[in-house]
């Protein structure tokens, strides 16, 4: 291949099919590497479509951080035939080639680790089982295995976690997820209406429900030709942020929780309460369900509501910021913060870390800064980041991050002009034979939805990748080498999806 064959576009973006360059897959193999050999360039996606009984259309999805741009190409491959592992050059892509051969049965020659990623209940092999799945292991007579889940005490969602120690270290982990999966995306298909589909969206991942129906409604949107004007754009980020916050500080309760510190559980766990409780008042649910649709809203941002959040983030940030002193000031909580599960700035680079878990080794990897949507585009967002990897830093950033997104909300209501709203569209046309893409920054990092249409303008693809898909990776290399007993303290630090992986 002389030359880049691929077509950019912004983000949200839409292209007509006949416009993506289709190449021969050793040429897409060559550019994809050669693309992410950039420093700019991660993949936010790489996904599959039928074409026939033998043969499937691939396409890659390249964001250029350094240039707001997402290169976009494709190839028809033979299932039948092995290809050349991206993974093998590039380990941030095995996710995407293991979920292509479960869907699909392609296979590598040279993939390191292709191992089912969901259990899809439509995967080409049912032969492989979630009770069968291939775990790695040593054999020693110094070394034991621990086996933990899928069922866990509390509240946390299902999924197996096998370790292998000596002693009390962990010398290696292996998270085995799938035992969520729920056939999300099928049901993208399947349910022709955006009301059907921002519902769905908001379940994707039930504690990023702004999110991901913010990256529905753009895909909507973006497929229909609508043009979102300021102030929902303004509405819309507000809502974003509002759920950043929330999560946030229930995280910085649950890390508390986690070395036994008390005050900071019961402190933060009340100030969580009084920041989605702010996001019921508005729009009737906490978590923000119903509050995102496409082409208007149900509930615009009135006086009394802005008047409501500002006084409840004065409070809010007042508080927090005199527990989160008393909790990096405090001697037994550091003791189990600072050099514990660290992942370093190459380590994360090697598996494609997203959002926090990007954000914590110095990687300014965000969407919001990177590929900028709704308001994000006026607020020149800049994205605040730590270097020493360990759970301090993860902690240490979602202090800072709340911080900046109480001053991003006072901005945007500045902003906010009152004027009369739209109402939400849900007989909406959409373009036939095109590939939507819509990216947004939910509070784990990067949410990637695309969409592919018929000659109908029907769904006959819609892909979701959720940060976590990406981030699972970094758990099980932060607690290598540490005490089996770091790893509650090191998984609540990321606290990732399980279903949002599992789609």
């Amino acid at each position: 291949m002389e030359k880049e064959s691929y077509i950019n576009i912004k983000n949200p973006g839409i292209l007509p099919l006949n416009s993506i360059p289709v190449i021969e897959y050793n040429d897409f193999y060559n550019q994809t590497c050669d693309l992410l050999q950039t420093e700019n360039c991660h993949c936010i996606n790489y996904f599959g479509i039928p074409v026939d009984d033998s043969h499937i259309k691939i396409f890659c999805l390249i964001a250029n951080d350094g240039n707001n741009t997402i290169a976009v190409y494709s190839s028809v491959v033979n299932k039948n035939e092995k290809l050349s592992s991206i993974t093998a050059k590039h380990f941030a892509m095995h996710v995407f080639e293991r979920e292509i051969a479960e869907n699909f049965g392609l296979q590598y020659t040279d993939h390191p680790w292709l191992k089912p990623l969901r259990y899809s209940f439509n995967r080409y092999n049912k032969d492989y089982t979630i009770e069968n799945y291939p775990f790695y292991t040593i054999e020693s007579d110094q070394l034991h295995e621990v086996g933990v889940g899928p069922i866990h005490a509390g509240i946390i969602e299902p999924g197996y976690f096998r370790f292998i120690c000596k002693g009390e270290d962990v010398l290696h982990l292996e998270i085995q997820l799938g035992y969520q999966h729920r056939g999300i995306e099928d049901l993208f298909i399947k349910k022709n209406s955006p009301l059907q589909h921002i519902v769905l969206s908001e379940n994707i991942a039930g504690d990023t429900a702004v999110s991901h129906s913010l990256a529905n409604t753009m895909i909507w949107e973006t497929l229909n030709g609508f043009i979102s004007y300021d102030n929902l754009n303004i509405e819309r980020s507000i809502a974003s942020e509002l759920e950043r916050i929330g999560i946030h500080i229930g995280d910085t309760a649950a890390l508390c929780t986690d070395v036994a510190y008390q005050l900071g559980q019961v402190v933060n766990e009340a100030l969580r309460t009084i920041v989605i409780n702010t996001t019921q008042l508005w729009c009737g649910n906490r978590f923000g369900k119903g509050l995102l649709r496409p082409c208007g809203t149900h509930y615009p941002l009135s006086d009394d509501v802005k008047t409501q959040i500002l006084k409840n983030l004065e409070e809010v940030e007042k508080r927090y910021n005199t527990i989160t002193d008393r909790i990096f000031t405090s001697p037994s909580v550091l003791s189990r913060f600072e050099g514990i599960g660290i992942v370093t700035l190459n380590q994360a680079k090697l598996i494609g870390a997203v959002g926090m878990a990007a954000r914590m080794t110095g990687i300014p990897r965000d969407i919001r800064y990177s590929h900028p949507y709704s308001f994000y585009n006026e607020l020149k967002y800049k994205p605040v980041t730590l270097n020493s990897g360990d759970v301090f830093a993860r902690a240490m950033l979602r202090k800072l991050e709340v911080e900046k997104s109480i001053n991003l909300i006072r901005q945007m209501i500045s902003l906010h002009k009152n004027e009369l709203p739209k109402n939400p569209e849900y007989n909406i046309q959409r373009k036939p034979f095109s590939l939507a893409v819509a990216c947004t920054e939910g509070w784990r990092g990067e949410i990637c939805h695309c969409a592919i249409t018929d000659e109908k303008g029907d769904f006959s693809l819609y892909k979701v990748k959720d940060p976590s898909m990406h981030n699972w990776m970094a758990l099980a290399i932060a607690v290598r080498n540490q005490e089996i007993s770091d790893f509650p303290i090191c998984n609540k630090s990321f606290n990732l999806s399980y279903c949002g992986h599992d789609l």
